[in-house]
Order: structure tokens, then C-alpha cells, then sequence
């Protein structure tokens, strides 16, 4: 990036920038349209003049001739040029949303930090389709500019101080377009945000649908939105004020402005100073004068909410990652040894824990918080303030975030899964040619399948909607074990299964994750017990391990975290 250069302009510049060829293409022709239209007036004076006036009726045929084939240049150069610039919009705002996802997705994090879901869709969606209409524009204010030119010769041509009169009101009129576009560039960066404010809001209020009717909260759910609602509403009722003040403005100017022309070639013309045709080329070009200019408000409004727009995506890019990426490789094999000293993190407080090479752990948490300041220290979502986390003993803050996924797995108590045949969510993470039936088995993710008219290949709603939070529960686990990870960590896995169910899960995982580091961190009885050792986190640090029969004997906050 340039030193000089802001993060927005720096993102039109790379979004133009791409679409270069398509710019100068859709540029050309339609600057080649907006020469032939103002080249229309003029044929038809010249046929009036010659043809109409003089009675000739060979030079009115062969003026006809030429326009018709003026008109035939039209259609093919607005035809291709509109094209060429529609293909650069969408081809710009799809690049733009690639690396808005790229960077949402990255290993590193931090791009979703103090935004919902829904507004970074909203950047992704509106925001990029409004930078990638500036592709478009480009190619429209040069056929602007190329109009406005043309138009101004023609009129020296006929007349000086009409040409004058044209050539003194247009750079006018774009300081003015300017000057409004400033606070339309405001309002609409206020409009997308706020837009972007309520989306995200209706995509956490859906989510949470079903938990909202549980403890009927929809009256506040629904006003919460509603509240949002209205500060996006009023936020684009602004800024299609200050784009209705801008484009009203610049077009009752317009009127003006043409009107002076009009007035003028026809003063000039009762004087005898231009002849009939010559009246009728410049009143055309007036008129053909309110295309441009109406273009040139629309090129306006466009370059303002694009910046705006670019700005907000400028954010999102440039947003610091979570944690950083290491210089350290991992080892082509990696033996699975964990090992946690003096790790200090939220409510963590100088955990010490060491995790053999295929060890099956149970971790039982007093407090939830902690599970979960565990759960991201292993994964690197957070780096500890204290202490460290060490894989094979290489400090997870000296590895890169996705070198580091590829090594370890964790899976979240709320994994979400996506929109899909039950196989392909299964399968999302699984190296090529896996056996997905066993890790469907062990998590009992098969009498998921058969319950469904499709089996494995029935199409699942987004989030798994369709599903039970249960067969939810299976398939998400299904897809960690599939994974086949050297280390997997599984929060909670089985809290909405049955007994049954959660004991048969337990022995599927002891078996398929056999001789594979597997760390279990939940207080389910059931799965603890066939655990190797347990430990348990209490008060923020490891207070004891041992089997989970031993620990239920001597260990009274242990009996009430996971006997309770």
C-alpha cells in the first residue's frame, strides 16, 4: 500500500485495478456511443440545411443513410460497452467478497472481533456490490466527460458564445456534484453500518429462535429488532435525502443550463446569425445535453457511497489477526504430546498439565468459563498471558494458526453444521478416501442416517435446523472424529443424547481414537469414565487427576461437578 494512500482508497484502487482490461474496453465504447449521440443533432441539422432547406433530395437521402448507420455504431458500442462494464461490477465485487472471506476465514482470526455475523455479511454482500459498481461508473463518467466535450465542440462549432455558455456551466455544475456528494459519502457510510447493525441482529435473533420460545422472549427479541430497525431506517431515509438534494440540485441546473442554450441558439437564429439546422443541432444537443448530466449525478452518488463502502471493507481487511503467525514447523509426524505451564488466561490461573502421546483425557470443569478459556488457549484463539502451550514440545505461539489446526482439532460444544447432505457434512474435514462409516459409527451418527428418507445423502437445513439437537450433537461429532486430527479436543459432545446413546458414543470414541491424543472436556459421567485419567479444573487451576472412580471417592467437587 502506498504510504501517502487510506485503506479505502487503496481497496478501489485494487478492486479497479483488476478490472482494468474490462474498464478501458467498456471506456472506449461508451465513450464512442455518447460521441455518436451527439453527432445525431448535428447530422440532422446538416440533413435540414442541405437536404430539407436546399430541396435536394440526394443529400437528405445520403444524410439519412449516415444516421441510420450512426444509429446502427450506437446499439452495437452501448450494447457491448454496458456490457463490459456490468461484467467489471460483478467481477470486482466477487473478487472483493473472495478476500473479505478469505480474511474472515484466516487461521489468525480477528476480523469477526465487535461484529455479528450478519454485518459482516453485509460488508461481503452490499458493501462489495457497491465498490464493484464503481467498475461500472468509470466506464459511465467517461462517456460523461466524452458527451459533455463533444457536445461543447459542436456548439463552438455552430455558435462561440453558446459553445462558451456550455463549456463555463459544466465544470460548474461538477464542483457542485462534488461539493453534495460529501455528505451523501456520510450518511451512506452511517446507512450501511446500520444496515449492516439490523442484519446482524435478524441473523442472531433466527439463531436463537427456538431458545427464545423456550423462555418466551420474543416480545424482547422483537423489540430489540425493532429498535435496530428504526435506527436503519432513519439512517437511509438520510442518506437518500442527501442523495435526492444532490441529484435535484444538479439536475434543476441542468434545466437552467439548457435552457440558456436553447434560448440562446434560438435569439440567434431570429437574427439570421445561424441558419435553421444549425437552430435545430444546437436545441438537440441541449437536450442531448440532459443525458450526461444526469449520468454525472448518478457517477456522483456512485464514487460517494463507494468510498464509504470501501472504507468499511478497509476495516474488515485490515483487521489486526487474533494471534500471530509463527516461523516454527511442525514435524511430518506428530506424536501428540501436550504440555501446559503456568498458563494463565481469563479465569485460567498457572495451569500445569501434561498430556501424554495417545492419551485419552477427561478435563472436568467447576466452572464453564474455564472449560471454555481451556478450550481456546488449545485451539490458539487466544495466546495466554502467562505461561505456555506446548505440542510435542513447540510452543503453540511460535507455530502459524493453520499449520496448528491441521495438527489440532477442537471441536466446540456448539458447532454449527451447514447446508448439505448429512455425508458431506460428515466428510467436510476428512482427508481424501476416509472411511467416514467409522466415525459415524462411533458417534452414532449412523442411526442418525437411517432415521432420515434419504439416509447419509438427505439434505440437511442450514445449521442442521432440520435436525434434532441430539442428531445435531452426532453428526458434529461424527465430522471431529472423521477429521482424523493427531489431537482432537471434544467440548460437551453428548449433553443432548440419551444415556443410552451418550454410553455407546464414549466406547465409539475410546475405540476409534485408540493410540491418538483425545481430550475430553466435560463433566458427562459416562464419558469421563472411560477416560485413561481425568482432571479436574477447578477454581481456575488443575487441582487433581486420577481415574474418574478414584476421583468420585475422594474428591467431593468432583462428586458435585459430575454427579450433580
Amino acid at each position: 500500500m502506498r504510504r501517502s494512500e487510506s485503506p479505502g482508497r487503496a481497496v478501489l484502487r485494487r478492486a479497479l485495478g483488476g478490472q482494468r482490461r474490462r474498464i478501458v474496453i467498456g471506456s472506449v465504447l461508451r465513450a464512442g456511443h455518447q460521441g455518436g449521440e451527439a453527432a445525431v443533432p448535428v447530422l440532422i441539422g446538416l440533413a435540414i440545411d442541405q437536404g430539407v432547406a436546399a430541396g435536394d433530395l440526394g443529400a437528405l437521402l445520403r444524410w439519412l443513410v449516415v444516421l441510420a448507420v450512426v444509429y446502427v455504431v450506437l446499439s452495437f458500442s452501448y450494447r457491448f460497452g454496458a456490457r463490459a462494464g456490468e461484467r467489471a461490477s460483478e467481477e470486482a465485487a466477487h473478487d472483493l467478497r473472495a478476500d473479505i472471506v478469505r480474511r474472515v476465514l484466516h487461521p489468525g482470526g480477528g476480523a469477526e472481533a465487535g461484529r455479528l455475523p450478519g454485518a459482516l455479511a453485509g460488508i461481503a454482500t452490499e458493501d462489495a456490490k457497491r465498490v464493484g459498481a464503481l467498475a461500472a461508473a468509470v466506464p459511465s463518467a467517461v462517456a460523461v466527460f466524452t458527451g459533455l466535450a463533444a457536445g461543447a465542440s459542436v456548439l463552438l462549432w455552430i455558435s462561440v458564445p453558446l459553445g462558451l455558455v456550455v463549456l463555463a456551466g459544466t465544470p460548474a455544475l461538477l464542483w457542485l456534484g462534488h461539493l453534495l456528494s460529501r455528505p451523501l459519502e456520510r450518511r451512506s457510510a452511517t446507512e450501511q453500518d446500520r444496515a449492516a447493525r439490523a442484519s446482524g441482529v435478524a441473523a442472531d435473533l433466527v439463531a436463537g429462535l427456538r431458545v427464545l420460545k423456550g423462555i418466551g422472549a420474543e416480545a424482547a427479541a422483537l423489540e430489540r429488532y425493532r429498535a435496530t430497525s428504526r435506527d436503519s431506517l432513519a439512517a437511509t431515509m438520510r442518506a437518500a435525502r442527501a442523495e435526492a438534494l444532490q441529484n435535484g440540485v444538479v439536475l434543476a441546473l441542468t434545466g437552467c443550463l439548457i435552457a440558456v442554450v436553447g434560448l440562446s441558439g434560438g435569439r440567434l437564429a431570429a437574427e439570421g446569425e445561424i441558419s435553421l439546422g444549425r437552430l435545430v443541432s444546437a436545441v438537440g444537443l441541449a437536450l442531448f445535453l440532459i443525458g450526461p448530466m444526469q449520468a454525472l449525478a448518478w457517477v456522483n452518488a456512485s464514487f460517494a457511497q463507494a468510498r464509504a463502502s470501501a472504507a468499511r471493507i478497509a476495516e474488515v481487511l485490515a483487521a489486526p489477526p487474533a494471534v500471530a503467525a509463527g516461523g516454527v514447523r511442525l514435524p511430518e509426524e506428530i506424536r501428540g504430546g501436550l504440555r501446559l505451564r503456568g498458563v494463565d488466561h481469563a479465569g485460567l490461573r498457572g495451569i500445569d498439565l501434561d498430556v501424554a502421546p495417545g492419551e485419552l483425557l477427561g478435563v472436568a470443569a467447576t466452572d464453564p468459563a474455564d472449560a471454555t478459556a481451556l478450550l481456546r488457549c488449545l485451539n490458539r484463539q487466544a495466546d495466554p498471558g502467562g505461561g505456555t502451550v506446548e505440542l510435542d514440545g513447540v510452543p503453540l505461539r511460535d507455530l502459524d494458526p493453520g499449520d496448528l489446526r491441521a495438527a489440532i482439532l477442537v471441536a466446540a460444544h456448539d458447532a454449527d453444521l451447514f447446508e448439505g447432505t448429512l455425508h458431506g457434512n460428515v466428510g467436510a474435514a476428512a482427508p481424501e478416501g476416509a472411511d467416514l462409516r467409522r466415525a459415524m459409527t462411533a458417534a452414532a451418527a449412523d442411526e442418525v442416517a437411517r432415521a432420515l428418507p434419504h439416509e447419509d445423502d438427505t439434505v440437511i437445513a442450514e445449521r442442521g435446523r432440520s435436525l434434532s439437537g441430539g442428531q445435531r450433537q452426532r453428526v458434529a461429532l461424527a465430522r471431529a472424529l472423521a477429521a482424523d486430527r493427531p489431537v482432537l479436543v471434544v467440548h460437551d459432545p453428548t449433553t443432548a443424547v440419551d444415556t443410552v446413546t451418550e454410553a455407546r458414543i464414549a466406547a465409539g470414541i475410546r475405540e476409534l481414537r485408540r493410540g491418538r491424543t483425545t481430550i475430553m472436556v466435560t463433566t458427562s459421567p459416562a464419558l469421563l469414565t472411560v477416560a485413561d485419567r481425568v482432571a479436574l479444573l477447578d477454581g481456575g487451576r488443575i487441582v487433581e487427576t486420577g481415574t474418574h472412580a478414584a476421583l468420585v471417592r475422594r474428591n467431593a467437587a468432583y462428586r458435585g461437578t459430575v454427579l450433580a
